[in-house]
């Protein structure tokens, strides 16, 4: 992603994360693997933004990840209009409830509609739900499971609905997008693409800044 960004970039050490000004008004942080860790690197980052006076507008948590097929085929793009853990609940006899049923917590935070759509029209990516796990999906029964339980699902990954708590903590807009690098169902090594997946992020990256700067804050 930092391809995206010509400029030099200049690090910023923060407690336990890594952080580059690209010098075009966007920083990047390196989040790390999982919801957990998404979550305190992105608390980190907003945290000291904040307490330096210089809040962030909007936070986009960006990475490759499975795509439910058909709807999201290897090399596509899709943003995110709901984030939503998939395995945040419990197993029970007739099936799985999510902590929201058990009466407390938050499954989904959704994306401003005006920023996904503007996003969609310039980097051509597909709007649909993106699903957080914490353990990716292997088996084509788990992916039919995904999917009966989230009919509007497009895509798995393992961090955005972490990012998405830690904006939402802050009061900061949370846009996510992944680029598809393997179908979502049983591993197949040999037919992952991982290279052109992150070839597809870098290049809808290049289009991202200038939807993300005529976007209104105000219009979510």
């Amino acid at each position: 992603m930092a391809r995206a960004f010509p400029q030099a970039g200049e690090e910023v050490r923060l407690p336990g994360v890594r952080l580059v000004r690209t010098g075009a008004g966007y920083d990047l942080l390196a989040a790390g693997v999982g919801p957990a860790l998404a979550a305190a690197s992105t608390a980190t980052a907003l945290t000291a933004a904040a307490l330096d006076g210089s809040p962030y507008d909007v936070v986009v948590s960006a990475g490759i990840g499975g795509g439910f097929q058909p709807g999201a085929p290897v090399g596509s793009l899709v943003v995110a209009d709901a984030i939503t853990v998939a395995d945040l609940g419990a197993e029970t006899a007739d099936g799985f409830l999510p902590v929201t049923e058990l009466g407390f917590g938050t499954v989904t935070h959704r994306p401003p509609i005006s920023l996904v759509r503007g996003v969609s029209e310039a980097t051509g990516a597909r709007p649909g739900t993106v699903l957080t796990v914490s353990t990716v999906t292997g088996t084509a029964a788990r992916a039919a499971e995904l999917r009966a339980r989230h009919p509007q699902a497009l895509a798995e990954g393992m961090e955005g609905f972490g990012v998405a708590e830690a904006a939402a903590a802050h009061g900061v807009p949370v846009l996510e997008i992944r680029a598809v690098s393997n179908p979502v169902g049983p591993r197949d090594r040999a037919a992952w693409r991982i290279g052109d997946a992150l070839a597809a992020l870098t290049e809808g990256f290049g289009k991202l800044a200038p939807a993300l700067e005529s976007w209104n804050t105000h219009d979510q």
